[in-house]
């Protein structure tokens, strides 16, 4: 049997059809009070308290994005966000954890969450991480989600990339990085671009994590892809 879900309906004059989020927090006081502050920004929010029960929700396929807490009762946040994207789901997911430190980071973005935030944390920054991510994610439908550069073909869909014939496994910034660059193929892409999409305008780190990231996609995926342009940016071109 499952646990109650608190469920948050928008306020009057929202959107017909608002986006629809999960939150999976068992401290049930910020629970309330980001799905209150959530459904007064125009949203649907459903609640429940523990990793078990998020995991089934979340699987149900009807929201358009989980802000999943890691230290839950019975089931970890890590655990079921791994679940998640092993059963092909592809919500995009912020976490939440009191933890800091780049291994817990790490290991979040590794089990395929897109975005992580640390508590305590302002309500506003919050609001533009989610903001963030939906804007990442884009309207449904579109251009074909299966993007070719030379030997490099990535599914934005399925979030997967090839190097010829190999599949090339990359943790969830490493996708996000390349998104941004295969989305603009040939064209100059700047480091400020690519923060602001990937690490949102909220990010405050070393701005420089950038070539960081680039320069784990070259080992991955070879030298020759990815170009530095000086004083500009990167640009992705076919190897010749």
């Amino acid at each position: 049997m499952h646990p109650p879900v608190s469920h948050h309906r928008p306020t009057r004059g929202a959107a017909r059809r608002p986006l629809r989020f999960l939150i999976v927090e068992d401290e049930k006081r910020l629970a309330v009070s980001l799905a209150k502050g959530l459904t007064a920004e125009g949203y649907a929010v459903d609640v429940v308290h523990d990793g078990a029960e998020g995991l089934h929700r979340a699987s149900e396929g009807v929201y358009d994005l989980v802000i999943l807490d890691i230290m839950l009762p019975g089931m970890n946040g890590y655990r079921v966000c791994a679940a998640l994207r092993a059963a092909g789901h592809d919500v995009p997911i912020l976490m939440l954890t009191a933890k800091d430190g780049e291994y817990d980071e790490a290991e979040g973005l590794d089990t395929g969450a897109d975005d992580y935030l640390t508590k305590p944390f302002s309500y506003v920054v919050l609001v533009a991480r989610v903001k963030a991510l939906l804007r990442r994610r884009g309207p449904a439908g579109g251009a074909s989600p299966v993007h070719t550069v030379g030997d490099l073909r990535v599914d934005t869909a399925a979030r997967r990339v090839f190097l010829a014939d190999d599949e090339v496994t990359l943790t969830a910034k490493e996708f996000s990085v390349l998104e941004q660059l295969v989305l603009r193929a040939g064209e100059v892409v700047s480091k400020a671009d690519i923060l602001e999409h990937v690490w949102d305008f909220a990010y405050d780190g070393d701005p420089n994590i950038v070539e960081v990231y680039i320069s784990t996609l070259r080992r991955k995926l070879g030298p020759t892809l990815i170009k530095t342009v000086r004083g500009a940016g990167y640009r992705l071109e076919a190897r010749p």
